[in-house]
């Protein structure tokens, strides 16, 4: 497998790729207010039945962000785009954010979304940043999974993020 800068001709591979995940796990908001405190927690919780997960993005944004020739990379398996990470850089934070992951399902738990992953801290450290910042659905019980396997922590949450109206989880690596 090879990771490198994708190219134009690459979009439409990316385009193809199934974006929906399957989960039987799920992040539960419980949120407590007062009058002078509010508490928010998360349960993991087993759904009664798998679920479907779709994609809380427009990937038709993906020329776009290609263009912006910031951080977007490919995994080339064989000549075949096998997976995909598109990066903003937020220099005034000096972070790094995971806008777009995805992995074509039937390489999923090969390690190609780990190296995507990998790539883009070492090129985010060569950036000088000192933070990578990645979010996902508390539906996507299989990215929050992966993130917290590769160090990520939870820092916070919106529940007015996507246009779907579900709720992002919000997670750090920090790069220092």
């Amino acid at each position: 497998m090879i990771i490198r800068p994708a190219e134009l001709a690459d979009i439409n591979a990316c385009l193809d790729i199934d974006h929906t995940c399957y989960t039987d796990h799920v992040w539960q908001m419980k949120v407590e207010a007062g009058e002078r405190k509010t508490a928010v927690t998360f349960d993991v919780i087993r759904i009664p039945r798998r679920m479907k997960v779709e994609y809380p993005r427009d990937v038709q944004q993906l020329v776009g962000d290609w263009q912006r020739n910031e951080g977007f990379l490919v995994a080339d398996l064989e000549g075949e785009v096998a997976g995909y990470i598109d990066v903003i850089d937020s220099p005034w934070q000096k972070t790094a954010w995971i806008v777009n992951l995805a992995v074509d399902p039937e390489q999923r738990r090969q390690g190609v979304g780990k190296a995507l992953v990998l790539n883009v801290r070492q090129w985010a450290r060569g950036q000088g940043l000192r933070a990578l910042m990645a979010e996902a659905t508390t539906k996507n019980y299989p990215a929050l999974c992966f993130f917290q396997k590769l160090g990520f922590q939870f820092c916070g949450f919106n529940d007015h993020y996507y246009t779907n109206e579900d709720i992002a989880l919000h997670f750090v690596h920090p790069l220092r």
